[in-house]
């Protein structure tokens, strides 16, 4: 029953979308538990929307408890095909500013304790992931976020970064934020792994908005991050989200023009005859087609 085929993924401070018609929530069972809220579908303009607050409405859900795999399986069951996340990120670079947006390129995966796949279990499936995040549904971001109509709002818009993905929920050490610096890493947060991860092999599109709060801890004149001023920046900087979500929607590229769609063709290397019934059936709005 295909419902919506934009996802809305919010992050800290985003727990709802202003301005959808036709609106029900929806409560969905995954083989993986249950996602972090009810989804909302809704019509934003002309496209049908599944709006998911990722840490739960009210902020419930710290980054490492996060039930991603419920989410991007709820999603995917729901007709989602391109997702959009919101991501709150702290600058390593001195030209990434707070107020500033970054669409990420690149990704590097520091966390320890979150599951980042679907596969296992008797099943073992390898995807490619050299770029984590849709040059597709990414391009688009960029272009409606730096469009004359949001000059105003945003100071700068980055077409793309590397995001270091970091376990949280603590903030990072000065000597962490100093070696990614030395990576030449951009922006440091704690969310879009594993979301990237799970969504590539769920072969949708993701691309995030980096909202950019504060300089990590890194920097010699700025203050060290507060949680104070991560929230007001990100209040300021969630309007200009929310705007470039609404005018992205009415242009959604073509799935065709990305790899995204078929990530899963050839991944799967285990024999056929060999993966348990259950994980067959478990995992069979993902991988039904490919075992025909």
């Amino acid at each position: 029953m295909p419902e919506a085929k934009l996802g809305v993924i919010g992050g800290s401070g985003l727990y709802e979308i202003e301005g959808l018609s036709d609106v029900k929530e929806v409560q969905v069972k995954t083989p993986f538990g249950e996602p972090s809220d009810a989804i909302v579908l809704g019509n934003l303009g002309k496209s049908r929307i599944a709006f998911l607050p990722r840490h739960g409405r009210g902020h419930r859900i710290m980054p490492t408890e996060l039930p991603v795999r419920a989410n991007i399986w709820a999603l995917k069951s729901l007709g989602v095909e391109q997702i959009i996340a919101v991501n709150a990120v702290g600058s390593l670079q001195e030209d990434i500013q707070p107020l500033d947006l970054v669409i990420p390129d690149q990704i590097i995966d520091r966390t320890k304790r979150q599951v980042s796949t679907f596969f296992g279990e008797g099943i073992v499936g390898h995807v490619t992931f050299a770029d984590p995040f849709c040059p597709v549904l990414s391009q688009l971001l960029y272009q409606v976020a730096s469009h004359a109509d949001l000059k105003d709002k945003v100071r700068k818009v980055h077409p793309k970064g590397t995001y270091i993905a970091i376990e949280g929920p603590l903030f990072s050490t000065k000597a962490e934020s100093n070696l990614y610096r030395s990576w030449g890493a951009s922006v440091v947060g704690m969310t879009a792994i594993p979301e990237a991860k799970l969504a590539r092999e769920a072969e949708i599109c993701y691309a995030s908005i980096a909202c950019v709060t504060d300089y990590d801890c890194w920097h010699e004149v700025h203050e060290s991050v507060t949680i104070e001023m991560v929230i007001s920046n990100l209040m300021k900087t969630l309007e200009v989200a929310k705007e470039v979500i609404k005018k992205a929607s009415a242009q959604l590229p073509k799935r065709s023009d990305c790899g995204c769609a078929t990530a899963l063709k050839d991944a799967i290397i285990t024999s056929r005859e060999l993966i348990p019934q259950k994980r067959k059936e478990e995992l069979s709005l993902l991988i039904g087609k490919y075992l025909k």
